[in-house]
C-alpha cells in the first residue's frame, strides 16, 4: 500500500508533510511526498519567515516518476499555493493514481472565516474544480463554507446543508471544525448521503496544524482497510487527544501540536479495530 501526500515542508512547526509523513508512515504505511513549497515554519504567528515555491521543480520530479512507473493507492492533496499547482495535482491525480485507488483533498485555503493571504475568488472556484475529481474531501468551517457558498459560521442546523451542497462536489465530504459552545464536532455523509457527526469537547485555543493531524490519520486508517465511518472516529478521537495534551504541555503554541506523545494510544486503537 502506497501513498502520496502532496502538500509543503514547513521546516518548523509540525505541520503539513511533516505532520503528514510520520503519522501516515506510523500506521504501516508508505508514504512518498510531492513538496509545493519549503517554508522555514509555518505561517502561523510566525513572522519573517521564508518562502520558496516549488512549482518548477514539480515537472521535473513527475517525469521522473513516470520513469519508473509509479501509481499511488491513496493521494492526499493539501496546501496548494497558485491555480497551477491545482492543475498539478489533477494531472497527478491522473496520471499517477492506481486504478481503484482513492483521491483524498483538504482543501486548504483559510480559517477563521476568512481566505488565507494571497488567495482569491478565482482560487476558491479552481480549488472547487480539484473537489469534483476527489473521493473525499477534508475542509474546516471555513473552508466549507467557501466552497458550498455559505456564510460563515456553520451551525448544526446549517451543517446538514453545507454538506448537501458538498456532495455536488464530491460524494463523500468531511467538514471538521465545527464549534457549538463547549464542543467541536466532525459532520460527514454516508454512502446514503445520510449526516453524521462526532462530537469531543472543544479545548480553547488556536492550534496550528490539526487539521493536517485529522488528515493524515484519516488517510492511515484507511490505507490499513478500515471503514470510513472509523476513519473517521479514529482521526478524530486523535487529534482531539492531541489538542487536549498540546494544550497542557506545548508553551508555545506556534511549534504545533505534540502529536507524537498520543501516537502509540492512537496506533493502539487502529490496529485493535477489525
Amino acid at each position: 500500500m502506497r501513498v502520496l501526500a502532496i502538500n509543503d515542508v514547513s521546516c518548523v512547526g509540525k505541520c503539513s508533510l511533516t505532520a503528514a509523513l510520520p503519522i501516515i508512515s506510523a500506521c504501516g504505511i508508505e508514504c512518498n511526498v510531492l513538496p509545493t513549497a519549503i517554508l522555514s515554519t509555518h505561517t502561523g504567528g510566525f513572522t519573517g519567515y521564508t518562502f520558496r515555491d516549488l512549482t518548477e521543480d514539480i515537472g521535473g520530479i513527475l517525469k521522473h516518476w513516470k520513469t519508473l512507473g509509479l501509481k499511488f493507492d491513496y493521494i492526499l492533496s493539501g496546501y496548494l499555493g497558485s491555480t497551477e499547482q491545482i492543475d498539478l495535482v489533477s494531472s497527478v491525480k491522473k496520471e499517477f493514481l492506481a486504478d481503484g485507488g482513492k483521491f483524498v483533498v483538504d482543501p486548504v485555503m483559510g480559517d477563521s472565516g476568512a481566505l488565507y493571504a494571497g488567495f482569491t475568488d478565482e482560487f476558491v472556484e479552481k480549488m472547487r474544480g480539484l473537489c469534483r475529481e476527489a473521493d473525499y474531501i477534508l475542509p474546516n468551517m471555513t473552508e466549507a463554507c467557501l466552497l458550498a457558498d455559505m456564510p460563515y459560521p456553520l451551525t448544526k442546523k446549517t451543517a446538514s446543508e453545507a454538506l448537501e451542497r458538498l456532495t455536488k462536489l464530491c460524494p463523500f465530504p468531511i467538514v471538521t471544525g465545527i464549534t457549538d459552545n463547549r464542543e467541536i464536532s466532525v459532520y460527514f455523509t454516508n454512502r446514503s448521503g445520510c449526516a453524521y457527526s462526532i462530537t469531543h469537547e472543544n479545548v480553547e485555543g488556536f492550534f496550528c496544524g490539526a487539521g493536517d493531524v485529522f488528515a493524515s490519520a484519516f488517510v492511515g486508517a484507511l490505507a490499513r482497510g478500515k471503514h470510513e465511518a472509523d476513519a473517521i472516529a479514529l482521526a478524530s478521537e486523535f487529534v482531539t487527544a492531541v489538542i487536549r495534551r498540546s494544550s497542557k504541555e506545548v508553551p508555545d503554541k506556534r511549534f504545533g501540536l505534540n502529536f507524537e506523545a498520543e501516537i502509540f494510544p492512537f496506533l493502539k486503537q487502529l490496529n485493535s479495530l477489525k
